[in-house]
């Protein structure tokens, strides 16, 4: 039976934070993980990745915000998030063998990743599911958010579901790393009977995280 991971609680000037640890025995990499506006650190593709990347030399935490924990239902704004990533992660990073750090997260998550991985020293950036626009409101890009670890020099690698109404994987403009998830939603869910299926779908996701491994030694 695998251990249940490690929960941390991590305090920040907006509240409790919390982590959970997923350590690989010999890490090449730390990823941090944020969960989008909807939930918890929880989604099936974020809880795929922390299951199959520790034993591939990637130590995965799944954080929560501080508004998840104190069991609020509403999604604090993006500054608020900020503070909290900023303040969270390197209390995690102390906790956590030294290793490149990887930031990440899906939806809301994956935009404050994005926001904030320059200023914490991240080599890489996992965006989930990230939100290029509200459904059906083209116009209101968030494009410059996700411009900024490339233009800072940090790598970001986009995995989004062909069927997400905040952006399918052709939205996005060329020079950009993004790996289409077949058939999926914004919550990488595929419809059933879809070829490819669910954990086929999971296992692509996985794929192209482990990806960011490619250029590291071992």
């Amino acid at each position: 039976m695998t251990p249940a991971p490690d929960r941390w609680e991590l305090p920040t000037p907006v509240g409790e934070a919390a982590a959970r640890v997923h350590p690989a025995p010999e890490p090449r990499a730390v990823l941090l993980l944020g969960h989008g506006a909807g939930g918890r650190s929880d989604g099936r593709e974020v809880l795929a990745l922390a299951a199959a990347l520790p034993s591939r030399g990637v130590s995965v935490v799944l954080v929560d915000q501080p508004w998840r924990v104190a069991g609020r239902r509403v999604a604090a704004p993006p500054p608020v998030l900020d503070r909290a990533w900023r303040a969270a992660v390197p209390q995690v990073l102390e906790r956590v063998a030294p290793a490149p750090l990887w930031l990440g997260g899906r939806s809301a998550g994956a935009r404050v990743a994005c926001r904030t991985a320059a200023e914490l020293g991240a080599a890489a950036v996992a965006a989930l599911a990230f939100p290029l626009h509200p459904p059906g409101r083209p116009e209101r890009s968030r494009l410059p958010e996700l411009a900024l670890p490339p233009a800072a020099g940090v790598r970001l690698l986009v995995v989004q579901g062909e069927r997400d109404p905040f952006g399918a994987p052709a939205e996005f403009p060329p020079g950009y790393d993004v790996r289409p998830a077949p058939a999926a939603d914004h919550a990488f869910r595929v419809p059933r009977g879809a070829a490819p299926d669910q954990a086929a779908v999971l296992a692509g996701v996985v794929e192209a995280v482990a990806s960011l491994l490619e250029p590291l030694p071992r």
